[in-house]
């Protein structure tokens, strides 16, 4: 699709406002809308730009002129205007356009940013492929019924049906790469949980599939079998209108998320972003934060995985909530459901995701507290997901069960834990090297018997008093005094800070 074929699409009456053959020719990749005054970090070079102009004040004279450069910088196809909010597109728009090199096209009253986004996707990932060979298997009759579903935007549950039912197919699911059922007949859950292994398994392909490893659909027949595979191939090529669709939606749902994770960092003014996200007046807020670890192959992470995987993982909730990275490349979630409902759909979820990870990357999901939806607990609350995320072994961890010593020192970087074990406990590191009784085993044992002499002697196989000279010895070489419950906790902390287990 180029440009120029935004100006033949039926029944939209989008008009050239400005722009050369030259510019018209340029190749469409994909949509984005933007009411941003700079929206040039959210874009994507080939992207269409739908706006309201909500942005432009007319007493602003050289606002015009910042949006179109940031246009240009994102190297965008065309800008489409919508004249709903101010009657017409301004003069100074048009000009910056101009001098930029920007086709701009004007997008009437009326009509909705939804139905070109629809037209245009329906454009390139649709009626594009009708001739194709896999989509000939399918009737030209049943062709045209499930295009017009499709312009129709029906549901994919309700496509698929008229699809099995029309052609005679076996019981079909269609589901997310990640494993999400989107229409009836999806495989057994422990299929889902487990990913998917053969080729057979992992179903067809539906729509593009050039982003992330949780991209695109997959078509499944139960049972699929030869005979229909190329009735399945062409109603795949079919369905994938759909599949662009909600790939672009939930592109933009990312980037509005990501504009919220970055306001509260900024100025922290959270009314807009919040509004964007659908999450005005929606009550606390569950920070959750999301990585993907490369993992011992040293394999590269591409930005944005991990928000893709934690929306992915959060969509089944059927809460309102927002999932994307910040312009740091921090990936985290704002998630309006109560905090064990959170955890427990993230720790159903993640096998699946895990699956579609390759050269041992690791997702590892945190779950902060719940926080009223104001900047300074909202932060907080992410501060603590981002600490559990660190700081835990597990895939998915919840700060709610941060409830022990050794738990809320893994979160402290490995060079400050090694350091301050290295500060409390090197006088008995060089004890033992040079002696074959371990001052730092006794420690530990006296510890792990709260204080208690007796227990600690029966534990070694030693006489009590032996432990009371051990003890001495190790106050005096520490300069701690061991009946003190304070210095008992910074020996404790200090053992529990090594980098390996101490023996006794």
């Amino acid at each position: 699709m180029i440009v120029g074929d935004l100006l033949h699409l039926d029944d939209l009456s989008i008009r050239l406002a400005w722009g050369t053959p030259e510019l018209l020719d340029r190749p469409v990749t994909g949509v984005s809308s933007t009411d941003l005054q700079d929206p040039a970090r959210y874009l994507q070079p080939g992207e269409l730009v739908l706006t309201g102009l909500v942005w432009w004040q007319p007493a602003d004279t050289s606002g015009a002129l910042r949006f179109a450069t940031a246009l240009r910088s994102a190297g965008v196809a065309a800008l489409l205007a919508g004249e709903g909010t101010h009657g017409s597109i301004p003069d100074s728009l048009a000009e910056a356009c101009r001098t930029h090199g920007i086709p701009l096209l004007a997008v009437p009253a009326g009509v909705s940013f939804r139905a070109v986004t629809d037209r245009v996707y329906l454009r390139l990932w649709g009626d594009l492929r009708a001739g194709a060979q896999d989509t000939a298997a399918i009737p030209e009759t049943v062709r045209r019924e499930l295009l017009d579903l499709v312009r129709a935007e029906a549901g994919p549950g309700e496509v698929l049906a008229h699809a099995v039912g029309r052609l005679g197919l076996p019981d079909c699911s269609l589901t997310t790469a990640g494993g999400r059922p989107l229409a009836p007949g999806a495989p057994p859950a422990a299929t889902r949980e487990r990913g998917s292994a053969g080729r057979g398994e992992a179903g067809l392909p539906v729509g593009p599939q050039d982003g992330s490893p949780f991209d695109g659909w997959r078509l499944r027949a139960h049972p699929r079998t030869p005979a229909a595979d190329p009735a399945l191939q062409g109603l795949a090529e079919l369905l994938a209108p759909l599949a662009a669709r909600a790939q672009a939606a939930a592109g933009a749902r990312r980037r509005a998320a990501g504009r919220l994770l970055d306001a509260l960092v900024d100025d922290g003014r959270l009314a807009e972003p919040l509004a964007a996200c659908g999450l005005d007046g929606a009550g606390p807020l569950v920070a959750v934060g999301a990585r993907i670890e490369p993992g011992r192959s040293g394999d590269e992470v591409p930005a944005g995985w991990a928000a893709h995987a934690l929306a992915e993982a959060l969509n089944p909730l059927d809460a309102p909530y927002a999932a994307g990275t910040d312009r740091t490349g921090l990936t985290a979630a704002l998630v309006a459901a109560p905090v064990e409902r959170v955890a427990e759909r993230l720790r159903r979820a993640r096998p699946a995701l895990q699956a579609r990870l390759t050269g041992q990357r690791t997702l590892r999901i945190g779950v902060g507290p719940a926080a009223p939806p104001d900047p300074e607990s909202l932060r907080a609350a992410l501060v603590q997901a981002r600490y559990v995320l660190v700081g835990t072994a597990g895939p998915v961890a919840s700060a709610a069960e941060l409830d022990t010593l050794d738990g809320l020192l893994r979160g402290i970087p490995a060079e400050v834990t090694a350091a301050f074990h290295t500060r409390l406990l090197a006088p008995l590191t060089a004890h033992d090297e040079e002696n074959s009784v371990s001052l730092l085993g006794t420690l530990a044992v006296f510890l792990d018997h709260d204080g208690s002499w007796a227990r600690t002697a029966e534990s070694l196989h030693i006489h009590v008093n032996t432990v009371h000279y051990r003890i001495r010895r190790i106050e005096e070489l520490t300069g701690r005094n061991l009946a003190r419950l304070r210095d008992r906790i910074d020996l404790r902390a200090a053992l529990l800070c090594a980098p390996q287990a101490v023996s006794s």
